[in-house]
Order: structure tokens, then C-alpha cells, then sequence
């Protein structure tokens, strides 16, 4: 079985003021994530995973007003989630 984690952000569910660029990106892979898991079936697994703003990038922050920052542990976990999990279909969200 292969893995494929994609990546989205928070803005699909809770964009910010000139970024409806990115927003329509983000919420178009969760499209994608869920209908190609019907797609591929048991033999490929796709999953995506959407963070927030990470603790660890302070430069970002103006980025995300009101957005509460996450750690990096919580972010990595969710990706060894997306990757080793038994899930397939799956946003796996990081607020």
C-alpha cells in the first residue's frame, strides 16, 4: 500500500482578508483527497493534513489574525497519522 499525505491549511474552513487564492486551493485538495479515495480503492491511500499557523514560526503569525498557534509535535503526529494510519479519504485537521 502506498501513502499519499497532502497538504491544506486552516483557510479552507477559516480564511483570512486577501487570501481567497490560497482558500480555494486548500478547500479544492480536500475535494480532491475524498473523491480520489473512492477512486484508488484499498491500494492507495490519500489523506490530507491541514494545520494552522505552527508555534514555531513566529514570522507568520500576522498571517493568521485570531488564529491560535499549534505545535510542531501535533503537526508531525498528524502526518505520521496521514501516512501510517489505516485512514484513507481523511483531512486531518491541526487547530
Amino acid at each position: 500500500h502506498v501513502s499519499s499525505p497532502l497538504p491544506p491549511r486552516v483557510l479552507t474552513h477559516d480564511p483570512v482578508a486577501n487570501w481567497a487564492h490560497p482558500a480555494a486551493v486548500n478547500g479544492a485538495i480536500e475535494s480532491f483527497v475524498r473523491a480520489a479515495a473512492l477512486e484508488l480503492g484499498k491500494v492507495v491511500r490519500i489523506n490530507a493534513v491541514s494545520p494552522t499557523v505552527v508555534e514555531d514560526s513566529p514570522a507568520h503569525f500576522s498571517y493568521f489574525p485570531g488564529h491560535t498557534p499549534v505545535t510542531m509535535e501535533r503537526v508531525v503526529n498528524a502526518y505520521i497519522k496521514s501516512a501510517i494510519g489505516a485512514g484513507t479519504g481523511k483531512v486531518i485537521e491541526v487547530y
